[in-house]
């Protein structure tokens, strides 16, 4: 083949002969590298110029292809520019509609609000109130924790470790691990792999409630009733981490026991991205109130809390910000929430999904470095480990209780005898040379969880299966050369 390779709808390109695309590509790295903010993200781990996109697909400035399973780090429902999409865009733009209505009655508005609460969770459309605010998730995220604490008169939060959902100033307080603020209280997240109880499964998911229970009730904890409780059905950034079902429906028995709000956190869980149209349903559970974002403005910026009517505290009058009414993305929202429900993607992102996180179990087999993969739907975690390192003790309730000072809860010491070998440490080194070895083989995949030690992937819902097979053997390759690399070898202890 020569000159530039050929490449199809999957990519494929590991190398491109274009030297004047490619020149160019790198001029504007460097431009940006000179210009922009050294709090750039994405565009540290992924040096690619973006100039073309459809689907799964990106094209960037030196020619090269890609599969992207960041998707605008899940924003991207449908994929990039998808028909349905685009041709909502053209509508809105042809009419001579305004693009920013501020908080007004529009028809686009009302046709986003008409196709949001046709895909609700029982229980919560027919008495649903709906407040837009700015358009990123962080800012929906302090919207809904002004919203419980007006409507209980309490101040307090109730949120879990690693916990997602923006980085603005008062979500800080309750979403960062590095951010410190009374009025927060963090509980262990349920998890298998890395279990704060040592416990794993069905026991450490009893622990993880019971201790939420210890603090909505025990006099120990010294602390009055929260506003709200809030939870990611999957935590995204801590790691990709599904919480067990039965775990959310007696988190949610514990809140409405108390009338404490339960906020579902949906802004990456949601719109099909799980196999549910909305991450609850799998567990059965009706929030009181839902954050979204992400893939509800079909690729643009966007954000709403959805909450039970008696939790309107809102005054008439009350100045709101300046960017509720973007007609463009609630176009383009009411494009995809549309598809996404009419195309069943939610069932086709279960049925895909579950098959791909079987295909990857073989790693973890293959690989002494994969410590663990999980996910649910199109929503999947590689997490990558040393295993040379020495692995992690395990912990207990009784020891977390007294370095919290609730050790008079009443929570016993925990083991591990049905939940394998306590974890080895996370190597983030490792897991951003399988990103790099990802986008050599025109494959982009994100990193999260503990010190960005998994590898996230993220596809669109409109993925084929084909496109699906070679995101996994690409993948696998990658895993096999940085393991390679970096000494980490090849083959799991038996």
């Amino acid at each position: 083949m020569g000159g530039r390779q050929a490449t199809s709808l999957l990519g494929g390109a590991l190398e491109d002969t274009a030297p004047a695309p490619r020149s160019a590509h790198e001029g504007i790295l460097r431009r940006h590298a000179a210009r922009e903010s050294a709090a750039r993200t994405y565009a540290r781990a992924l040096p690619i110029v973006p100039v073309r996109a459809r689907g799964l697909t990106i094209e960037g400035a030196d020619g090269r292809r890609y599969l992207d399973c960041l998707s605008g780090a899940g924003t991207l429902a449908l994929g990039h520019n998808h028909p349905v999409v685009l041709e909502s865009l053209r509508k809105v733009l042809d009419s001579g509609a305004p693009l920013n209505a501020l908080d007004l009655a529009t028809p686009v508005k009302d046709a986003f609000l008409t196709e949001l609460f046709r895909t609700l969770p029982r229980g919560l459309a027919d008495r649903a109130h709906v407040r837009f605010c700015g358009p990123a998730g962080s800012e929906a995220v302090e919207t809904a924790y002004a919203l419980v604490r007006a409507a209980t008169g309490r101040s307090g939060l109730v949120a879990f470790t690693g916990a997602g959902g923006g980085s603005t100033a008062r979500a800080l307080g309750v979403t960062s691990a590095e951010a410190h603020d009374a009025r927060i209280a963090r509980l262990p997240h349920p998890q298998d792999h890395r279990c704060r109880f040592g416990a794993g499964g069905e026991r450490g998911a009893d622990l993880a409630a019971r201790w939420a229970e210890v603090l909505l009730d025990g006099p120990a904890s010294g602390a009055p009733l929260p506003a709200g409780v809030i939870v990611e059905p999957v935590q995204s950034e801590g790691g990709v981490i599904p919480v067990p079902d039965s775990w959310l429906r007696r988190v949610r028995q514990l809140t409405a026991d108390r009338s404490v709000p339960l906020i579902a956190d949906e802004i990456r869980t949601g719109v099909g991205r799980t196999g549910a149209f909305w991450a609850v349903e799998h567990s059965g559970v009706t929030p009181d109130v839902m954050i979204l974002s992400d893939a509800i403005g079909g690729s643009l910026p966007l954000a709403v809390v959805v909450y039970r009517d008696d939790l309107d505290a809102g005054e008439s009058g009350t100045p709101t910000e300046s960017f509720p009414g973007n007609q463009l993305a609630m176009a383009a929202g009411t494009a995809t929430l549309a598809h996404v429900r009419e195309n069943a993607l939610a069932e086709r992102a279960a049925t895909l999904g579950a098959r791909m996180l079987n295909q990857l179990q073989q790693l973890v087999s293959d690989f002494a470095c994969v410590g663990d993969v999980r996910g649910r739907g199109l929503m999947i975690g590689v997490e990558l480990v040393d295993p040379e390192g020495e692995a992690e003790p395990s912990s207990s309730g009784a020891t977390w209780a007294v370095e919290c000072g609730m050790e008079e809860c009443g929570m016993e010491a925990s083991v591990r005898p049905d939940n394998g070998p306590p974890p080895l440490p996370a190597a983030p080194e490792l897991a951003a040379a399988v990103q790099r070895e990802c986008l050599r083989r025109g494959l982009i995949v994100g990193l999260g969880g503990l010190r960005g030690s998994v590898v996230h992937l993220l596809p669109p819902l409109t993925i084929t299966d084909e496109q699906a097979a070679a995101v996994l053997d690409r993948l696998a390759d990658a895993v096999r050369a940085a393991a390679r690399c970096c000494g980490a070898g090849t083959a799991a202890a038996p």
